[in-house]
């Protein structure tokens, strides 16, 4: 995750509304900003991805949004599309 994105998580979850909502949604958050970072750092428009993981330039968008719950199929397409390796882990709070 980007240094700059923590630093500014980290100040944001000190606000407990903004902690509750992050506690709700901020996994999802996550993926969509990584999958706005990857996108811009391989200079693909949302139309690029969008036909690398064979769907439309509107659903990237609500993506990268974070409004979209993605699967893990479709995390693994968008791994694929990157060149990146998809990892998923459980770990104890």
């Amino acid at each position: 995750m980007n240094n700059d994105f923590q630093v500014y998580l980290d100040e944001s979850l000190k606000d407990p509304e903004f902690k509750k909502a992050y506690d709700e949604f901020g996994k999802q958050l996550e993926i969509a900003y990584q999958i706005l970072q990857l996108r811009k750092k391989k200079k693909m428009s949302q139309a690029d991805l969008a036909e690398k993981i064979g769907t439309t330039q509107s659903n990237v968008a609500r993506m990268e949004a974070g409004q979209q719950n993605l699967t893990t199929g479709t995390l693994h397409k968008i791994a694929e599309a990157f060149n990146c390796e998809l990892k998923v882990a459980f770990v104890e709070a």
